[in-house]
């Protein structure tokens, strides 16, 4: 018998297209959620150059305005698409994303 390799979150680990970009999604396993780049879904929408850089101006107007999505959000370390390292990096669940998603001007 084979011993059963312990999987992780960062195992499961992938990229999908969405409207022709890229999009870093993680599998949990244990509690079957999808967590996705809140960086890479603001990019997507926003057509912002710099996804990260958008996503933290719009994280500190949502935190001063006490909405409770951006303290929602866990970080994850996910695989750069810049230089293939693992850094943290915010990911957000389907309904909290919706959220984030509504608050982008």
């Amino acid at each position: 018998m084979q011993a059963k390799k312990n999987v992780t979150m960062e195992d499961n680990f992938a990229i999908q297209l969405f409207e022709g970009n890229k999009v870093r999604i993680v599998w949990d396993e244990e509690q079957e959620k999808y967590y996705f780049s809140v960086v890479d879904i603001v990019q997507v929408l926003t057509g912002s150059v710099d996804g990260r850089k958008y996503w933290n101006k719009l994280k500190q107007r949502l935190s001063a305005e006490g909405n409770e999505s951006v303290t929602n959000c866990h970080q994850l370390k996910l695989v750069s698409p810049k230089d293939g390292k693992r850094y943290f990096t915010d990911v957000s669940t389907q309904p909290q994303l919706f959220r984030i998603i509504q608050s982008i001007p």
